[in-house]
């Protein structure tokens, strides 16, 4: 009786996307069976020097492994695929995908040399039996083609997943949000709801793609020059709007930066983005074309160091922005990359550019949704049970505030933590002991092998720089022969430093007297006690402590 009981219980796993925006990762488990939602990374910011970026830790995943049926995808953001490639090589199962969301994937499935994966294509409205699970694909408005939510079916109850979502009655596709498909699931009785909470703080209705289309006309009318609009490459909705007010201004269209140009052929070959190809316009082209008849759509919405804005800005790319310029970012700064659009703005107002961004006019709007949306989707669906999830903590709070003033009670509501377990049954919901889960850092081609150590190191020769010495010693008596040579980097300038390197050479040496007579397994704790003396004698005269490295050379002399 006791495994029965266990047994009917369904599992809810984040393990990632909650308390955090990025890295999203759900885990449904009931019995022998497991489905997985989303499987993205997150971009690291400043305190993880040297990280490419960070997916979520799979181990729990892949000790289940032979539980799992399969891995669906809402949309093709990165925040939501980016880490799928780093899934299918510790386990193999098929994803499941719109069709635009397969092509993203498939073409970082491509990068990364995975051949033999199962991306299966679906279409909104399909329906799937992943072993207990019956799962269909709802449409939703998001900031990408393709965007749904699923309702899922379990033993125990119906889940609803919104994905990232808003309520965009004139969306650029003319496909809205199926709001009768949710309200369907609503009036059968949902179990529970996990729905996104990014925009949970603000109040209102987040406006429609097309509320914008004005203000680029209005900036591409009064354009003399060049324009340049800067915005998510994965904003295919966003793009076309972009081309199509360029185009009927008589401009041509030239794609910058690699994910745009990726992205942008993988849209136009599924027929997401149509633009005349005779309107599209390579960039070793365009000096024989008219300044003021060119726009050019390019990444670096975010100020990316390597982004094609960047680069213009910082005169290293072939069309460097200078004075006539028009400059649209069109996208709000995510947060932590603010320092980084503010930098690239500075920079452009210092090339005589005119500059035209969020502060300024309605150029951008969010993919998600605000509280009164969120209200909507509690009234649609009527779930028992509210999980709130895609957020960070104050948006997950926020967000089970307005579920409870919706008419949900506190005790129905849980706020996850990455690696929580939530136990529901259709009586119940609680917190049941959580699963190993964190974070894998990515570093080139290292995966998880960059620990807080590493870090550590790094972040202090960030701060503090390294001061190296080298010491020489005779290698039939460990007797010293020289002088210790002195190399710094990121510590101090050398040459501007006589005083305070003359002090560290005269301690070494006092101290490697020690290395004479003694044997080799003694040296390591002397290559100690020198690098404890050096920390102390610099700390006391610089107040900085750089990584000390003692070296030692044996010479045959």
């Amino acid at each position: 009786m006791a495994s029965k009981a266990k047994s009917n219980k369904l599992k809810i796993i984040p393990l990632g996307g909650v308390g955090e925006v990025g890295k999203n990762m759900t885990v449904l488990e009931y019995g022998r069976d497991m489905i997985i939602i989303d499987c993205g990374l997150i971009f690291p910011d400043d305190d993880l020097p040297g990280i490419d970026f960070v997916i979520p830790d799979m181990s729990y995943v892949e000790k289940n492994a032979d539980k799992l049926k399969g891995i669906l995808i809402t949309h093709g953001h990165e925040d939501h695929i980016g880490a799928v490639p780093y899934a299918l090589r510790r386990f193999k199962t098929p994803v499941y995908g719109t069709k635009l969301t397969c092509a993203l994937i498939e073409h970082k499935l491509e990068e990364a040399k995975i051949a033999d994966a199962q991306i299966i294509s679906v279409n909104p409205g399909d329906r799937l039996r992943l072993g207990c699970f019956n799962v269909e694909f709802i449409k939703t408005s998001h900031s990408i083609a393709g965007a749904c939510a699923l309702a899922i079916i379990t033993p125990v109850g119906t889940v609803i997943h919104t994905g990232d979502f808003k309520v965009d009655y004139t969306p650029l596709d003319n496909e809205p949000i199926d709001i009768a498909r949710f309200a369907y699931y609503g009036s059968h009785g949902v179990l529970a709801l996990m729905s996104d909470s990014t925009n949970a703080e603000l109040a209102g209705h987040t406006l429609s793609e097309r509320e914008i289309g004005r203000t680029f006309e209005h900036y591409f009318d009064i354009a003399d020059g060049r324009v340049i609009v800067a915005t998510f490459a994965s904003n295919i909705y966003r793009i076309q709007q972009i081309a199509d007010v360029a185009i009927s201004f008589g401009r041509v269209i030239c794609f910058q930066g690699r994910s745009m140009v990726n992205i942008a052929k993988v849209a136009t070959e599924l027929g997401y983005l149509n633009i005349p190809e005779e309107k599209i316009v390579d960039v070793d082209k365009l000096d024989r074309i008219a300044e003021s008849k060119i726009c050019v759509i390019t990444t670096g919405s975010q100020g990316e160091p390597m982004s094609g804005l960047f680069r213009m800005a910082n005169s290293s790319h072939r069309l460097n922005i200078g004075k006539g310029d028009t400059v649209i970012i069109s996208a709000s700064a995510i947060p932590g990359n603010e320092i980084g659009v503010s930098r690239v703005i500075n920079q452009l107002y210092l090339k005589g550019a005119k500059v035209v961004y969020d502060r300024m006019a309605d150029v951008h709007v969010s993919g998600h949704a605000r509280r009164e949306e969120l209200r909507l989707m509690f009234t649609l669906t009527k779930p028992k049970y509210f999980i709130p999830v895609h957020g960070e903590a104050r948006q997950l709070y926020m967000h089970a505030e307005l579920a409870q003033e919706m008419g949900i009670p506190e005790r129905n509501i849980v706020v996850p933590g990455i690696g929580d377990t939530i136990e529901l049954s259709r009586a119940s919901i609680k917190q049941a002991p959580g699963v190993h889960a964190g974070s894998i850092m990515i570093d080139g081609s290292s995966v998880g092998e960059i620990g807080d150590a590493v870090l550590k190191d790094r972040r202090q020769l960030a701060e503090d720089g390294l001061f190296t010495v080298v010491i020489p010693l005779k290698k039939s008596t460990g007797e010293l022969v020289g002088a210790p040579e002195v190399i710094s980097r990121g510590f101090i300038y050398v040459k501007n430093s006589e005083e305070l390197v003359a002090g560290a050479r005269s301690l070494v040496s006092e101290l490697a007297g020690k290395f004479a007579g003694a044997h080799k397994s003694e040296w390591s704790g002397i290559k100690n006690g020198i690098r404890t003396a050096l920390k102390n004698e610099l700390y006391n005269k610089t107040k900085r402590t750089p990584i000390i490295l003692p070296i030692v050379i044996e010479l045959d002399i």
